[in-house]
């Protein structure tokens, strides 16, 4: 039998994996995984008996368990450092992987790969096989969160398979019941659902009722992903039974959690209206509300009264969810809990909206908002397999707040009053836009570029000429704020347009394939319906303030398509304005190319390599701008990932130019830029130019001269939108979708010569080559010339 000091840390241990993967993208999740938290009872159970000695790691175990993951993870992180110089490398391993939990309930799952890694190497040198099969089994767990399921899969497979030649029941069913998440992550039902079977059935023969009732949970909510409501509830209702044998703690309240949200999202697929079934989630959520309260576990206290929360406002019930919301607040607030404090902030907006107090309700979205800043990269990372993007479950924060400010700057007569309003309402989608960016690329590079942010009315101050326009897709309208040069001071204008965000997202769509058929003009009535909405409303603000270059801070489809493409029945956009784009305005250094010091670097391919055509006409179009300018060439061979980092280390350039094939994908792990050996990955590219961010003088320009990403993928053109961000580049030039290489060749040159030209800015430059290239007889259409953007930096 285990001693009391033993039960005791075991009980902390059990702690260690909280119930579910943080699940922040809405009030009511759609799925909610548990991560068993037995693969530390081995570990703790060796560890009890050195406890005496090593009090530091009991105080982590007291802080962990009260949700103290900071001080706990210095507690674990100094014991480790003890070991080390006592040169107990068992304990030291085991020190780093309690720290790594740490770091994983904080969100830095980098950081705990690299704890874990380390503990590995450690365990590996001592041996302890068994500890290794534990650490193999976190580092899945870890690679989960990451989004990285084949590494996941791989960690946990090869952990299960030590767990198995060692015979350890406990860790077997536990790692099981891990491998299982990760398999309905990929929908691959059948085979999830005979690993939590078979981690429910190990669990209740080694006594460990507690890992037998997770993986029921989690078969449950396999089998209503998939489909099978009906067998979905049947485990449902046996959790319930079996989880009232479990002792009051802070697993059993979570558990009951993770239960009440699966009866709601079973309530959603079988009948909103489903009294039983949401009386059903109602009571769990209650219970373990609760049960938190009185153990004094705020954090679980404050979903489980969130969630009821929100049950209460479907039924209509306001005044008693706005009660139950504001009880989840305060537990949010008492336990330091932002990554729940935001979404019921938010709940409070949206309930005091419905009770028609604007004020109040503007103030709890902006207290959400404010308080999910820090939180972007654990939102992003928090629950990697979630049914819903980041624009469908974040986004509603933001723009419901938008709308609030828009609505209350309608009933405002003091013109300095409404420009403050309009500016808030800026401000607010400037913070979507980062915390967009910020998902897509999930890691630090938009802070980088924040350091260096310049305000947009001190930008716009300064170019006369020059209009930034921000179009707000809201679902029954669009919305246009313009910042224009006023005299001596920057003003927003603002139109309402009457289109809806589904009307106009179809249109938008539309128009982007039928550019892409270079044989047809069916592309023109959409392209006029599109600057019929976009650029008529806003057409006299241009011409009253003598406005030469539009830059434009797209809203989901519309970064999907080129805006210089847009037809006002006479003449393309791009004849009127020079225009670029970017993803945020606070994302951008407004500075202009210095041209006395322009060093280029190109880059290239015109073989056929890795399965992609070749670029014949690559080679001329390097040389025409070496002619130019100069530089060092890498042309095929020479293109080499190796290689390149050391030029870009040594020669530092401020032009870098790529004519090699580039994809961009929903997802940034997609993404890739064609080198001659390998692909350079958005990460990699990061590291090759990512240290211009933090030299005096950054990259002025990047080209990708043979960019596509695919038609309607919001996400895909975002990460090409992002491109200059995550290299640390002020500038970028690239494509939309692939062309004719020849035609691309004439074009990026001709921009080139234009932009020797001191006089004319970077969007300028790019105007002047499309227009030129628009006269040749063969590239008139727009599916030529219209594709390649100028991003961020315009001057």
């Amino acid at each position: 039998m285990l001693s009391y000091k033993t039960d005791l840390l075991m009980g902390h241990c059990y702690r260690a994996l909280s119930f579910f993967r943080k699940r922040l993208w809405s009030s009511i999740p759609i799925c909610v995984l548990i991560f068993s938290t037995s693969i530390l009872v081995n570990v703790c159970a060796e560890a009890a008996e050195s406890t005496d000695q090593d009090d530091v790691m009991e105080l982590g175990q007291w802080h962990f368990a009260q949700g103290h993951f900071p001080q706990a993870a210095q507690a674990w992180e100094q014991a480790a450092r003890r070991f080390e110089a006592e040169k107990r490398f068992d304990e030291q391993a085991q020190a780093l992987l309690y720290f790594s939990e740490a770091l994983y309930h904080l969100g830095h799952y980098r950081r705990a790969t690299v704890s874990l890694q380390l503990a590995h190497q450690i365990a590996s040198e001592v041996p302890n096989f068994l500890l290794i099969s534990q650490i193999l089994g976190r580092l899945g767990n870890v690679a989960f969160a990451l989004g990285l399921e084949t590494d996941a899969e791989e960690y946990l497979t090869t952990a299960l398979s030590r767990a198995r030649a060692l015979e350890n029941s406990a860790l077997i069913a536990t790692i099981l019941n891990d491998r299982g998440n990760v398999l309905a992550s990929q929908k691959r039902y059948s085979e999830a659902l005979g690993a939590f079977t078979e981690s429910t059935v190990l669990g209740d023969a080694i006594g460990h009722h507690s890992l037998a009732v997770t993986a029921l949970i989690n078969a449950a909510w396999s089998s209503l992903l998939e489909g099978q409501l009906t067998a979905s509830k049947d485990r449902l209702d046996l959790a319930v039974v079996q989880v009232t044998v479990l002792e009051e703690s802070h697993e059993k309240s979570q558990k009951l959690l993770s239960i009440g949200l699966a009866y709601d999202r079973l309530r959603q697929l079988l009948q909103p209206t489903n009294f039983k079934i949401m009386r059903q989630s109602a009571a769990a959520f209650q219970s373990s509300a609760e049960m938190a309260h009185r153990i004094k576990d705020h954090r679980t206290a404050s979903y489980g009264w969130g969630h009821l929360g929100h049950l209460y406002e479907e039924e209509g019930r306001i005044p008693e969810a706005l009660e139950l919301t504001r009880r989840a607040i305060h537990a949010a607030q008492q336990s330091v809990t932002p990554q729940s404090l935001y979404q019921w902030e938010w709940q409070a907006g949206r309930l005091l909206r419905g009770q028609g107090k604007r004020d109040e309700a503007i103030l709890a979205y902006r207290r959400a908002t404010y308080t999910l800043q820090p939180l972007r990269n654990e939102v992003s990372q928090g629950f990697p397999h979630h049914s819903k993007t980041f624009r469908e479950g974040v986004s509603p924060l933001f723009y419901e707040l938008v709308d609030l400010l828009l609505t209350q700057a309608d009933g405002e007569t003091d013109e300095l009053v409404t420009q403050d309003i309009l500016g808030n309402a800026r401000r607010t989608m400037e913070q979507f836009k980062t915390a967009e960016l910020q998902d897509y690329f999930r890691d630090n590079c938009v802070e980088a570029s924040l350091a260096k942010k310049t305000n947009v009315d001190e930008i716009v101050k300064g170019l006369k000429h020059t209009a930034v326009v921000y179009p707000i897709l809201l679902p029954d309208r669009m919305e246009l704020l313009i910042s224009v040069h006023d005299g001596d001071k920057a003003e927003l204008k603002r139109e309402r347009v009457q289109v809806t965000s589904e009307m106009l997202s179809k249109e938008v769509r539309i128009l982007r394939r039928l550019l892409e058929k270079r044989t047809s003009r069916e592309y023109l009535p959409h392209a006029q319906q599109v600057y019929t909405w976009l650029i008529q409303p806003i057409r006299h603000y241009l011409q009253e303030y003598e406005i030469h270059t539009l830059v434009f801070v797209p809203d989901g489809p519309l970064r999907t398509i080129p805006l210089g493409a847009l037809h006002d029945g006479k003449e393309f956009l791009i004849s009127q304005y020079a225009l670029a784009i970017t993803p945020g305005i606070d994302l951008t250094d407004p500075q202009p190319i210095n041209r006395e010091k322009i060093k280029l670097l190109s880059v290239g391919l015109t073989d056929s390599v890795q399965g992609f055509p070749s670029l014949p006409n690559v080679a001329s179009e390097i040389q025409a701008l070496n002619d130019l300018y100069g530089g060092r060439v890498m042309l095929n061979q020479q293109f080499l990932l190796d290689d390149l980092e050391d030029e870009m280390k040594d020669d530092r350039p401020s032009i870098v130019h790529i004519a090699s094939h580039a994809k961009f994908d929903g997802e940034a792990k997609n993404t890739f830029l064609l080198a001659f050996d390998e692909k350079l990955t958005m990460d990699r590219l990061d590291e090759l130019i990512g240290l211009y961010q933090f030299r005096e003088t950054p990259l002025d320009l990047l080209t990708l001269s043979a960019c596509e990403t695919a038609a309607g993928d919001d996400r895909a053109a975002l990460g090409l939108a992002g491109v200059a961000v995550k290299a640390g580049a002020r500038s970028a030039l690239a494509s939309l979708w692939f062309i004719n290489d020849k035609a691309t060749s004439e074009l990026i040159t001709e921009f080139y010569r234009q932009l020797q030209d001191e006089n004319l800015s970077k969007a300028v430059a790019l105007q002047n080559a499309k227009l030129k290239i628009m006269q040749h007889p063969t590239y008139q259409h727009p599916g030529y010339w219209s594709p390649f953007l100028l991003i961020n930096n315009w001057l």
